[in-house]
């Protein structure tokens, strides 16, 4: 068992994180506080082969492993987790294809990722189902030499700059689970409303919209699997895409930790460093301890992916203790600073804000914790 990085992981570790450094995190509170979408960061990642972590070489990608593409979101939520979300978010929309495409829809979807800067979105949530993603009401009706769509999207990201969607419906809705199917669909189709940016507490930077869909025309060759097949693909997308967001969590947590420990340093009270106080002391050692327990629960959910073996109990449990650490641990990182870490003036507010999310979307911490006790109990 080895639990050090390979010299080429280490070496895209520390590229991410240089561009975390000198691309993410000078921009941060600026592109927080408009709420201002980060194309030019995005495409720059892109540039470097820091997005779209999930596209195999054979279809033009890099060619990581799944343990690789978290290193990477780790760094790059280190420089801003709402900036990250946009990134990952496209490994979100493009892994349904990867797990469930035909050769030809992977050349026809894939490979143009890689040949020039592109952004998707992945479309399962609606207004009135988040949790109980099997509830979805989309329908896709068959039209023929085409599938028709109509229904409404809800919390998509990227939805307002998206190239692609990959979008889900039932073909029928008293079919449940067995009823979902997934297409991918072109944003610009007719038919196709994007909604209004929402304002978020966090992820500010972060594109979130709602999408409806009226009667839209989609190519039958344009279903991934066969009609049915939806559900199954959409929970294998999320048992690899879970240890990606949790190491969104992860990057927050230690970013958080990093600022905690050197302000502990430098702040006086009492005629010496707050780090000298015990207090201060117990806060900063629960926080290291909770950020190597996640890392190490994120590469094994990452690392069983990579063995084709099943993750789906291990995903769950890193998502949820890496995104429920990510928030206590930022929570603590405020209380250190004390009221200065309530301004805006000083990073660890916004990470504060940023980390509530991760405990939200990608399945709920309550839903985390549901598929982990079915998991225990089958």
């Amino acid at each position: 068992m080895d639990f050090s990085l390979t010299p080429e992981q280490r070496e895209i570790r520390e590229l991410a994180l240089k561009f975390a450094r000198n691309e993410m995190i000078p921009h941060a509170q600026e592109f927080d506080e408009q709420g201002k979408f980060p194309a030019d960061i995005f495409k720059k990642a892109w540039e470097l082969g820091l997005v779209n972590t999930c596209i195999p070489a054979e279809y033009g990608g890099a060619g990581f492993t799944s343990v690789d593409g978290v290193i990477i979101s780790e760094a790059l939520a280190y420089g801003c987790m709402g900036m990250n979300t946009s990134f990952m978010a496209n490994d979100l929309a493009l892994l349904p294809i990867v797990i469930g495409g035909s050769d030809a829809q992977k050349k026809k979807f894939l490979t143009p990722f890689t040949q020039e800067f592109k952004i998707a979105s992945f479309c399962l949530t609606e207004p009135g189902n988040g949790s109980d993603a099997g509830g979805i009401k989309t329908t896709i009706k068959d039209g023929g030499d085409h599938w028709i769509v109509n229904g409404e999207k809800m919390w998509i990201t990227n939805a307002g700059y998206a190239d692609l969607f990959v979008v889900y419906g039932t073909i029928d809705p008293n079919l449940k689970h067995k009823g979902i199917s997934a297409l991918v669909v072109d944003p610009k189709s007719p038919g196709i409303e994007i909604g209004k940016k929402e304002d978020k507490m966090g992820h500010r930077s972060s594109d979130t919209r709602g999408v409806r869909f009226n009667n839209v025309k989609v190519p039958k060759e344009d279903m991934l699997g066969k009609p049915g097949e939806g559900w199954t693909i959409a929970m294998n997308t999320l048992d690899h895409s879970r240890p990606l967001v949790a190491s969104s969590a992860l990057g927050g947590a230690q970013r958080a930790l990093d600022l905690s420990v050197q302000y502990s340093k430098e702040r006086t009270q009492f005629g010496v460093p707050i780090a000298k106080h015990q207090a201060i002391q117990f806060m900063i050692a629960e926080m290291g301890m909770k950020v190597e327990a996640a890392r190490l629960l994120v590469h094994k959910a990452a690392w069983l992916c990579d063995q084709g073996m099943k993750n789906t109990e291990i995903a769950s449990y890193a998502k949820a203790f890496a995104s429920d650490s990510c928030m206590q641990i930022t929570t603590d990182a405020v209380q250190i600073y004390g009221g200065y870490g309530y301004s805006k003036e000083y990073p660890v507010e916004k990470l504060m804000r940023d980390a509530k999310l991760i405990q939200i979307y990608e399945g709920t911490s309550q839903i985390q914790r549901l598929v982990m006790a079915r998991e225990l109990l089958k």
